[in-house]
């Protein structure tokens, strides 16, 4: 898969490595702008309580 994704991205080694860093960030910002918000919701966090 990673080296799909680097075979992909344009240029010599030195700016695909700039690209990989910047697509990991977008990443790293989309899972924790939508994703993990939206799983939150989903969580019983106010169940915390021992029976």
């Amino acid at each position: 898969m990673y080296s799909l994704i680097w075979r992909l991205l344009p240029g010599p080694t030195a700016l695909k490595v700039v690209l990989a860093l910047i697509l990991a960030v977008a990443v790293f910002f989309l899972l924790m702008e939508v994703v993990f918000p939206w799983v939150s919701s989903l969580m019983p966090y106010t169940e915390v309580s021992v029976s």
